[in-house]
């Protein structure tokens, strides 16, 4: 068994379950510096496993990191996500606007304070404090692996998701003033100008496509480290809203289930515009959606 794998699935299925890590400690029998110590990659016991599987209300396969893990919180696949792109050497990204691990400072303020105005208004507000911190953690967190790893990437986005965004500007779930809506806008247009001189630079191990034709259906990630590989299934974009978001992500590395997205997101790219001529439409979308 890799106890350090089981330690950080550990990780991801209690912030799934919306336990305290105090809470699953006492019922599981432990002191929390132990669970602490398994989430880290200590030894654990089968009968733990077990235990533990219960509790979480997992079968204990998901656990060892057999089938399929499923995430109904956001923090949870965030936090899983990050785990995975820790030992990618290539990432493969189909669906979205952008491809979050190469956006700017316009999008990290401009979520951040998306994030807090929706908060200070939020019914559970305490609550989702605390998960808009956790979550622009995660986000922080696997920008600084990405800029230190440097994964090389593939990633195709979705010209009507562009769209959407440069019409509704970054975090469109958050509840937001009309001021601070103009800001989040005026934002997604910087991120729109950085991603066409992304796309006409084409940096080393940065590749960006644009899929105009169709949009897809879904929006995954296929993560390939030295020895096995991951698939993503991913309905919580990072400017969702971290509490009562519906929808459930997965997370699995069965080769059946790789390879069938692999195939599908090479044929994407085979039909993505690229280049020059990608760069040139996400401009006419800037042209296109400019306020006067």
């Amino acid at each position: 068994m890799r106890f350090a794998d089981i330690g950080q699935q550990l990780r991801a299925y209690r912030l799934e379950s919306g336990l305290r890590a105090e809470e699953i400690a006492a019922r599981l029998g432990v002191s929390r510096a132990a669970l602490y110590r398994y989430e880290k990659g200590e030894v654990i016991k089968l009968d733990t496993i077990r235990r533990l599987a219960e509790l979480l209300k997992i079968s204990p396969l998901s656990l060892l990191g057999i089938g399929v893990e499923y995430f109904s919180r956001p923090l949870a696949l965030q936090e899983r996500l990050r785990q995975v792109e820790e030992d990618a050497e290539q990432i493969l990204q189909l669906g979205g606007a952008l491809c979050t691990l190469v956006t700017g400072e316009a999008y990290d303020s401009a979520l951040a304070e998306g994030m807090a105005e929706a908060a200070d208004t939020a019914q559970e507000r305490v609550a989702f404090h605390a998960a808009a911190e956790q979550a622009l953690g995660l986000l922080a967190a696997r920008k600084r692996a990405y800029q230190q790893r440097r994964p090389s990437i593939i990633a195709m986005v979705s010209e009507d998701a562009l769209r959407a965004m440069l019409t509704d500007g970054i975090a469109p779930g958050l509840r937001l003033s009309e001021p601070l809506r103009q800001r989040c806008r005026a934002a997604a247009r910087v991120e729109a100008e950085s991603l066409a001189g992304l796309m006409e630079t084409v940096p080393m191990g940065l590749q960006i496509g644009l899929l105009t034709d169709s949009a897809p259906t879904s929006h995954f990630m296929v993560l390939r480290a030295r020895d096995r590989a991951h698939l993503c299934a991913n309905p919580f974009l990072p400017d969702s809203p971290p509490l009562n978001a519906i929808g459930v992500g997965t997370v699995t590395a069965a080769d059946e289930a790789v390879g069938i997205h692999q195939r599908v997101a090479e044929a994407a790219w085979r039909e993505a515009r690229k280049g020059a001529e990608a760069a040139a439409r996400v401009r006419l979308l800037l042209a296109e959606t400019r306020v006067h």
